[in-house]
This record gives C-alpha cells, sequence and structure tokens, in this order.
C-alpha cells in the first residue's frame, strides 16, 4: 500500500511539473545609435497603417511609429513642409522594441538644395 501510495505521488508531482508554461521570451530590443532615417507621417507618406496621422521612422528599410516625440513637436505636421506632405532625414538615437520605435533623441537634418 505504501508503494502504490508513494507511485501516486511521484506521479502527481511528475504531471505538475510537466504542466508549467515556459516563460515567453521578452521582446529583445534593437539600440539604433545616430543612425540617419527618413521620418515623416506614418500614414501619409510611409503607408503604414493607423488611426490617425503619427510620427514614423524608417530604418534599414522598414517602417516603424514613433513613441516619445510626436508628429507636433516638429512643427505643423500639415504644413508645407510637414511630416504628412514630406520625407524629412533625421539623425534618431533609441530602440526598436515590439514593433516600435522608442526614441531618446530626433535631430532633424537641414534640408539638401
Amino acid at each position: 500500500m505504501k508503494a502504490i501510495i508513494i507511485t501516486l505521488c511521484i506521479s502527481f508531482f511528475g504531471f505538475v511539473a510537466k504542466a508549467q508554461t515556459v516563460p515567453q521570451k521578452t521582446a529583445s530590443a534593437k539600440v539604433i545609435t545616430k543612425q540617419t532615417v527618413d521620418i515623416a507621417c506614418g500614414e501619409c507618406q510611409f503607408k503604414m497603417k493607423g488611426k490617425d496621422c503619427e510620427l514614423a521612422v524608417k530604418i534599414d528599410g522598414k517602417s516603424y511609429f514613433v513613441d516619445g516625440k510626436g508628429i507636433d513637436d516638429f512643427g505643423d505636421a500639415h504644413g508645407e513642409h510637414g511630416f504628412c506632405n514630406a520625407v524629412s532625414k533625421a539623425e534618431v538615437t533609441g530602440e526598436i522594441v515590439n514593433n516600435r520605435f522608442k526614441a531618446k533623441e530626433i535631430k532633424l537634418l537641414p534640408v539638401k538644395k
């Protein structure tokens, strides 16, 4: 009888241990340091899906919405040279997390003539 109880206990603990889920990996961040990128309205210029005009950057050919800076932080987005009407160049520092660019610094570069 003792052997049966011990076997049942071991089996029970084996099932409990097997039922534990493996924690999912957190999204790894890709760090960007002083990289020159395209910057504009994600919806108007980069054809991204969203709810409203929102600042976005294009890094290595892929577009990301920006967190930490707003589209109107650099002037009127709907002005003649605003982000909804033109793509600009910027030097950015931050990281890409969950398909969004977490901006630490954005410096607009002068327009080349």
